[in-house]
């Protein structure tokens, strides 16, 4: 059965979840950041969310920080990537539901699904949580594991991450009341945000993690690499059969990502 909701979603995996609830939900609100500079040429732009919900002819709220003035117009709001600090006047009002892409208490914070991949974990998946003023510490309404293959980057695991939420919350919002079981105090890890020194390779390290910092980072970061006295952002690199780094697809400072046979085939010419 439809129910109505409101989203608060930023991020391109809250628009992909966003896409996906408006199937089979009435969303009567999607919540999200303002507009701000973006891409090569830092031209204002709407965040993903709302260009999602502007498609979809959803009505779209953007307030600089919530309190007591936000009309939410649901009793029910899905929070996916959204990035705003909920204060308890809103989280009293209605049912906060949060997305977060990873096994709870694994990866509680900013980007779980790239310190799941610099860590090398086989294995992640999708909780649904109501929110509470901790950070992603409220208790659990559903959650389900999945594997990561060797192969995948970030963008990889967020659009799967994405099915399986989508296909989670529509269970918990079919229940009337939905049941929550609290989170366990054992295996708490945090996914601090993306910093700077993050993207840098440092070569001299086992290649094993250089190509897992690489598939955490891509295709939306970019690590970056001095190659023969040359920046490169690395997009895709693997394990070579000797058991060193090997670069698949790079990017040079000012110019497009491209295979690393054409960029090596550019230095010749």
């Amino acid at each position: 059965m439809a129910r109505r909701i409101a989203v608060a979603a930023t991020a391109p995996f809250g628009a992909d979840v966003l896409e996906r609830l408006a199937g089979s939900h009435d969303v009567a609100l999607l919540l999200t950041r303002a507009d701000r500079p973006r891409g090569r040429g830092r031209k204002v732009a709407p965040p993903p969310a709302k260009e999602t919900a502007e498609r979809l002819g959803i009505p779209v709220a953007q307030p600089a920080r919530l309190d007591d003035t936000v009309e939410l117009d649901a009793d029910t709001v899905v929070v996916c990537a959204y990035g705003l600090l909920i204060p308890e006047s809103l989280l009293s009002r209605a049912l906060w539901l949060n997305v977060h892409p990873s096994l709870l208490p694994r990866w509680r914070g900013a980007a779980p699904v790239e310190r799941a991949l610099m860590a090398g974990d086989t294995q992640t998946g999708v909780t649904i949580h109501r929110t509470v003023a901790e950070l992603d510490a409220g208790p659990i309404a559903a959650q389900h594991a999945f594997e990561v293959e060797p192969d995948d980057d970030a963008g990889a695991v967020y659009a799967r991450a994405a099915e399986v939420a989508a296909a989670l919350l529509d269970d918990v919002l079919a229940q009337p009341e939905p049941a929550f079981t609290p989170q366990p105090d054992e295996g708490v890890t945090y996914a601090e945000k993306i910093r700077p020194e993050d993207r840098e390779l440092d070569l001299s390290r086992p290649a094993r993690e250089l190509v897992d910092r690489v598939r955490a980072l891509s295709p939306h970061i970019g690590a970056r690499a001095v190659v023969d006295g040359r920046r490169l952002i690395v997009w895709k690199a693997k394990v070579a059969a000797n058991g060193s780094l090997e670069l698949l697809e790079v990017q040079p400072e000012g110019r497009r990502r491209m295979t690393l046979d054409e960029y090596l085939r550019g230095l010749r010419e």
